[in-house]
């Protein structure tokens, strides 16, 4: 059994570095394409934030993932591992391609395919998964509405500024990205922590849903290493394909983006990073002009998240059942 959790905990703390590496595109694209920062300087800057954001934000997501998804009674290691290798799968496949996806979609995806082969669909708790269904599937929607709005007011405010103004949005996104970084270690490094909390109660080792202090650290300290060592394919993706970004859309994107997943962090709501930056993104673009954006990007990253969620989900299950003929149940 001990073994079984320290293979666990590694694969989770693995699942966490792919995530910052996955994600780092997120958070530096606009910053790095937009020329306000070196991209080495971006992402160190960034990884160091996402490390001190569960430690300033707290750990209201955690609780959401390792809590309210599936009955205590349904989670063993076996199913826990089963999801964390279709997530980890889920992601390597898609950073090969260059696609921006969700690890968020992937993870829930996974534990419910797991779940369901282990105990049936009766011991997942439908309040949580619809709990993070919404804050999932809207989170898109409110980028890309605050974006086209926000953009649509610094645009206005802006008007007949003379060209240093790009000096300002230069200098600004260091502080935007700041933000950014802080709400994606807060937001994203949380699911881990959740899962390794998770199955440290289910083992015995914790009497209750309390996160530990070296887990936080673990995990926070993870997404940051991902995030330095950077996923220049997926930087290069949400940098240029969308339209070529200037300092003005880096500093509207950034604001809106942290305000997003903050936002969501606080009450709870586990948010796709990717999902919200990619569609806020296309919100600050099209709120200047919207044949700004070349669209037929926009619709393989739509493409790849519907997929998220049901391929985790079948490859998780499969793995369970693999797991549970070496390992048993």
């Amino acid at each position: 059994m001990l073994t079984v959790l320290v293979i666990l905990i590694v694969l989770a703390l693995v699942f966490d570095f792919l995530n910052g590496f996955h994600d780092s595109s997120n958070i530096v694209a606009t910053v790095i394409s937009s020329r306000a920062l070196e991209p080495h300087t971006a992402l160190f800057i960034t990884a160091l934030c996402e490390f001190f954001g569960p430690f300033l934000f707290g750990v209201a997501v955690a609780k959401t993932i390792g809590h309210e998804i599936v009955q205590a009674e349904a989670i063993t290691l076996t199913v826990i591992c089963a999801a964390l290798i279709a997530a980890i799968i889920w992601n390597f496949a898609t950073w090969l391609l260059g696609i921006p996806s969700s690890s968020s979609h992937a993870l829930i995806g996974g534990i419910l395919g797991a779940v369901t082969l282990h105990a049936g669909a009766g011991a997942i708790k439908m309040e949580g998964i619809t709990k993070i269904l919404i804050a999932l599937f809207s989170s898109p929607i409110i980028g890309l509405v605050a974006g086209y709005f926000l953009g649509k007011l610094v645009f206005f405010l802006a008007r007949g500024a003379s060209p240093h103004i790009n000096w300002f949005f230069k200098r600004s996104q260091i502080v935007t990205a700041v933000a950014l970084a802080l709400s994606h270690g807060t937001n994203d490094a949380q699911k881990t922590m959740g899962i390794i909390t998770l199955a440290l109660v289910t083992v015995g080792q914790l009497q209750s849903f309390e996160v530990p202090l070296w887990v936080i650290a673990a995990s926070a300290g993870a997404i940051s290493l991902g995030t330095a060592l950077g996923g220049w394919k997926l930087i290069r993706t949400l940098g240029a394909k969308f339209y070529k970004i200037r300092p003005v859309h880096g500093f509207t994107s950034q604001v809106a983006s942290a305000s997003v997943i903050l936002g969501a962090a606080l009450i709870g709501g586990p948010v796709s990073t990717t999902q919200v930056v990619s569609s806020v993104i296309m919100g600050v673009g099209s709120s200047e002009r919207v044949s700004k954006v070349r669209w037929n990007v926009a619709g393989e990253i739509v493409m790849a998240w519907i997929l998220t969620i049901p391929s985790t989900a079948l490859l998780a299950a499969i793995f369970k059942l693999a797991l549970t003929n070496v390992m048993g149940p």
